[in-house]
């Protein structure tokens, strides 16, 4: 039984290229240093600026995030992915830092939507070089390595920015800014240049034309159910911890103890999932059992049970098993669809739903608490998963 495990743990990790472990290295050293955004509203505070101006700071890096999705991945289609993040770590490295040292608050807000937009450019530049260096039979397996590697890095980073804000919340910004740099010249070193037309060459079907993705309606459509997916799933890191604490009545230890149940989880056992389940079902069917395990994580929170610690175990639980079976997939999905030539416009689109959610989900979230409380959001998010489940689901038999 032992040796079967560690077989499957193996062959999990196996037939990865080379190029793909570096780029998970290079994720590794740069979400190490993630330390300014988990603390911006803090840093707000600690300057002395209200809460509200905190969250509207953390809403303007979405929006900024938006933008750089954008240019990100059509920047990526005509000048190279390997360029464009290289210019992305090296230049969002030093907007940190140039971030730090801004004193009042409205050129904090100005340059906390430039630093996105040159920081957050990098994602679709990512994705398509992950696609770059894998192929059909591994590439949910690569996007899980380096999903992998900023779970780690995000693990990481996060206890070190704890301790650096204790002495100086300046250091953020510096760490941020240096570690993204550093990742930049690791990527440099240890992985050779590729030029565009050595990105154009990668094989694609001969009868796959490059269309735009605006004219692609499947995408579109599945883009916008994306896009609620996502709302829904930001919940966990805004308004679930709120919840925890405030419905609950968990302390900030078991909160941060259930909540890192969630990255321990998907770093033992994505890979070996992703592993077995990876072309023994249609992604879209993956993103409907995935949405709906999310759904039911949250009608769990609406449990009258007697013990707050059981209610969030059993929620994280549920929704650690659902963004393992649905998210993985969801890149490969939209992947597939892509050629050489519009993958980073591709890619673009998927990051800025992702971006957009992360504004509206964390200001809609907050409102529906403030308005009608947890337990309605509750049901109302439970509810949105699954209309969006039957969505995907819907996807598969169009196809």
């Amino acid at each position: 039984m032992l040796n079967a495990t560690l077989q499957l743990y193996k062959d999990a990790y196996s037939g990865l290229t080379r190029r793909m472990w570096l780029l998970a290295a290079v994720m590794f050293v740069n979400r190490c240093g993630t330390m300014v955004l988990p603390f911006m509203t803090l840093y707000c505070n600690h300057r002395g600026y209200t809460a509200s101006q905190g969250g509207l700071a953390v809403a303007i890096y979405g929006v900024g995030a938006v933008f750089g999705a954008y240019f990100g991945g059509r920047l990526s289609d005509k000048y190279g992915f390997y360029n464009i993040q290289l210019a992305s770590l090296c230049g969002g490295g030093l907007m940190f830092i140039l971030l730090g040292q801004m004193d009042s608050y409205a050129s904090i807000c100005i340059c906390i939507f430039f630093t996105s937009m040159i920081n957050e450019s990098f994602r679709p530049a990512n994705a398509s070089a992950i696609a770059h260096y894998s192929n059909a039979e591994n590439r949910t397996q690569s996007f899980s390595l380096v999903r992998l590697a900023i779970n780690m890095g995000w693990g990481v980073g996060s206890a070190l920015a704890g301790i650096l804000a204790s002495i100086s919340y300046h250091l953020l910004f510096w760490v941020d800014g240096l570690t993204n740099i550093s990742a930049g010249l690791l990527l440099l070193v240890i992985l050779p240049g590729v030029s565009l037309s050595q990105q154009q060459k990668s094989n694609h079907p001969k009868t796959q034309t490059a269309v735009s993705p605006y004219r692609d309606k499947t995408f579109m459509i599945f883009i916008g159910f994306m896009l609620l997916f996502a709302i829904c799933f930001f919940q966990m890191f805004t308004t679930v911890p709120l919840f925890f604490k405030e419905g609950l009545h968990l302390n900030e230890f078991w909160i941060g103890v259930v909540m890192a149940l969630n990255g321990i989880l998907i770093a033992v056992f994505e890979m070996v999932l992703v592993f077995k389940l990876e072309g023994n079902r249609p992604y879209l069917l993956l993103m409907y059992y995935g949405t709906l395990l999310l759904a039911l994580s949250f009608f769990i929170l609406n449990l009258p049970l007697a013990n707050g610690f059981i209610v969030a175990l059993a929620a994280t639980l549920v929704i650690t098993v659902g963004e393992i079976i649905g998210m993985p997939f969801m890149n490969s999905y939209y992947i597939a669809r892509t050629t050489p030539e519009n993958r980073g416009q591709y890619a673009a689109l998927y990051t800025m739903a992702w971006s957009a959610a992360q504004v509206i989900g964390s200001l809609s979230g907050t409102q529906v608490v403030h308005s009608w409380g947890f337990s309605s959001l509750w049901w109302l998010i439970g509810g949105l998963c699954v209309i969006t489940a039957f969505g995907f689901k819907s996807l598969l038999q169009r196809r």
